[in-house]
């Protein structure tokens, strides 16, 4: 691992390129984060996103290298960072028996050392002979130095400022003795959020923020990154968090970089080119979000158009070059007057053919080499089983809960599910949400109630937490195990757009949690249930696929029920909505989330 770390005030990446034995994951990457941006990663599952900011976290040395995950990484390149760099990552770094108020502390571990050091360095002030000039100097000196970074780690204010960012976002009511393993997932991940805010780092490095988190929570760190004073460097699929947020874009996504390629040809090339700047191993875009879709749908259109054109001129040029010297003549036969010339006619109808000929072949052999690839083929359904068309066209309800109750998580009076219901569910963290599925599916038991389901009925729920049992199984063979080899030669995995081919063969315990997502949420639509049941399904989904599957799901041939807190989907819901408090519905409404 050849890579130089160097303090700064930025974070910066300078040439740095990053492989693994079965692949490459970025190369010369060039990225700056001047204090008071905020970049946003973004890009396919697998890109690097993760793997950057754990560089940039501390990539100094093969030992840190190997605590981040990164030990079997073959990386080179310059790094820069503030001294005080925090980083929030996808997992937290503590055991189940840890309890909260250690996490707590942990953060402010940093502060404390720094409040001891303002404190020693103020009486050795005062202790300072002031006919000592040098002395006196150094002591004020060091007391300066220790009350600028008392005042920028905000020291006198820790115990307030930590039950501020507890109350922000929502676990404030937790108590902070309990052990993690006594806490749900996502508010494990609020602590670590509360933790790593209270440390007052100098930058920020956060791996999707914003999971688990509802809307206050959401509008509250949203509010705290606004006012952040140093650089911050986030990867996130939060779409409505990015529009919010970022003050710019990094695509990481080679497919992009093979877009913005064409941008140079076309009646349209040029546009928003202050905005889209080609960079090193990445592609950097200074406008938002929304922005940013706009230019990405000009980009794939441009894709789309060149790729035909490519394709048609290439059937072209093959059927040119296979054809004969006299198929390509002009063919006019000398009269008369011309038999003096028809020898000196015939070698420059010869040589002209001669030429034509080569020509095409170079732009043949140009083209073949240079062509676009093929653009993405976007999600789509594979469509319900023969067999099971009787039940989706059939009237009637397939699934029916009448006076359902789960102690202490669920009181639903009624809830309907028709053969084409589109039905979103929403509420804060532990309204009940995830326990509605599981009744829905069938994995979740009741106390009191009625759960009715059709006959022949086939239900599935994507979950938010997916954990395959063999970690050392390929996509492929779970695949193949899941559907069966006569469904999975039916429909290739590889057709369903989500699975890269070349990851079709690595352990699925080497894919990046996104791609397992995909990996589950493949399983599902190669045979697609009658019910589709989806847990917050655009978590570590990346941003095209999370649109994609929006769209998908609105032709769907079956049942959709999706819980999500996801704003940007909901401000785009158009179907049904159920809205959950403390485990009872509080709204059935269709109308559109308001943004602020």
């Amino acid at each position: 691992m050849a890579v130089h770390l160097s303090p700064s005030l930025h974070l910066r990446a300078d040439g740095l390129s990053a492989s693994y034995a079965h692949r490459r994951v970025f190369t010369d990457l060039d990225v700056t984060v001047a204090p008071g941006q905020r970049l946003g990663l973004i890009g396919e599952n697998g890109v690097g996103k993760s793997t950057l900011l754990r560089l940039i976290a501390g990539a100094d040395g093969r030992a840190d290298a190997a605590a981040s995950g990164l030990g079997d990484a073959t990386v080179s390149g310059r790094l820069a960072r503030p001294a005080r760099t925090g980083f929030l990552a996808q997992e937290l770094p503590f055991g189940p028996d840890d309890r909260i108020v250690d996490v707590l502390e942990a953060a402010l571990a940093e502060v404390r050392a720094i409040e001891r050091e303002l404190d020693a360095a103020s009486a050795e002030l005062a202790r300072a002979d002031a006919s000592d000039g040098r002395a006196a100097a150094a002591s004020a000196a060091r007391y300066s130095a220790a009350l600028d970074a008392a005042e920028r780690a905000d020291v006198w204010s820790a115990e307030s400022r930590r039950d501020e960012l507890l109350d922000g976002l929502g676990v404030a009511g937790v108590g902070i003795d309990r052990r993690l393993g006594e806490v749900s997932g996502g508010q494990r991940s609020r602590f670590a959020l509360a933790a790593l805010l209270l440390s007052v780092p100098d930058a920020l490095l956060l791996d999707e923020p914003t999971n688990h988190l509802d809307d206050d929570a959401a509008s509250f760190l949203e509010d705290r990154l606004r006012a952040w004073r140093g650089p911050v460097l986030f990867a996130s699929h939060d779409r409505e968090f990015l529009d919010r947020v970022a003050t710019g874009l990094l695509d990481l996504d080679p497919g992009r970089r093979g877009a913005l390629a064409l941008a140079g040809s076309g009646a349209d090339a040029g546009r928003s080119r202050d905005e889209v700047l080609a960079a090193s191993g990445g592609t950097v875009f200074g406008g938002g979000f929304s922005e940013f879709l706009t230019v990405q749908a000009e980009e794939r259109d441009r894709w789309r158009r060149q790729y035909a054109d490519e394709q048609d001129e290439l059937r072209r040029l093959r059927a040119s070059v296979s054809e004969t010297a006299r198929n390509v003549s002009h063919g006019r036969a000398a009269t008369d007057n011309d038999k003096f010339l028809k020898h000196f006619k015939r070698g420059n109808v010869e040589q002209a053919v001669s030429r034509r000929v080569r020509n095409a072949e170079h732009r043949l052999e140009t083209l073949e080499r240079e062509q676009v690839r093929k653009p993405p083929t976007p999600l789509a359904f594979a469509g319900i089983p023969s067999g099971s068309h009787a039940l989706e066209e059939a009237s009637g309800l397939l699934l029916q809960l009448s006076d359902v109750t789960v102690a202490g998580r669920l009181e639903l009076d009624a809830l309907q599910v028709a053969p084409l219901t589109r039905l979103l569910v929403t509420g804060a963290n532990g309204a009940g949400k995830s326990t509605l599925l599981g009744v829905l599916a069938g994995t979740q038991g009741i106390d009191r109630g009625i759960v009715h389901r059709r006959k022949g009925l086939r239900v599935q729920l994507l979950e938010q937490d997916v954990r395959f049992a063999d970690p050392d199984a390929t996509p492929r063979r779970l695949y193949e195990r899941v559907l069966g080899e006569r469904r999975a030669e039916q429909v290739p995995l590889a057709g369903l757009g989500l699975i890269a081919p070349r990851d079709e063969s690595r352990p699925v315990g080497s894919l990046s949690i996104g791609q397992q997502r995909r990996l589950a949420m493949a399983l599902v639509i190669a045979r697609p249930p009658h019910v589709f049941l989806l847990d917050e399904p655009t978590n570590h989904l990346s941003l095209a696929l999370a649109t994609a599957l929006e769209d998908a799901l609105g032709t769907y041939p079956g049942a959709v029920v999706i819980a999500s807190h996801d704003r940007w989907l909901r401000r785009r819901w158009t179907g049904e909505r159920l809205e959950l408090a403390a485990g009872r519905a509080v709204r059935a409404a269709r109308e559109a989330v308001p943004r602020p």
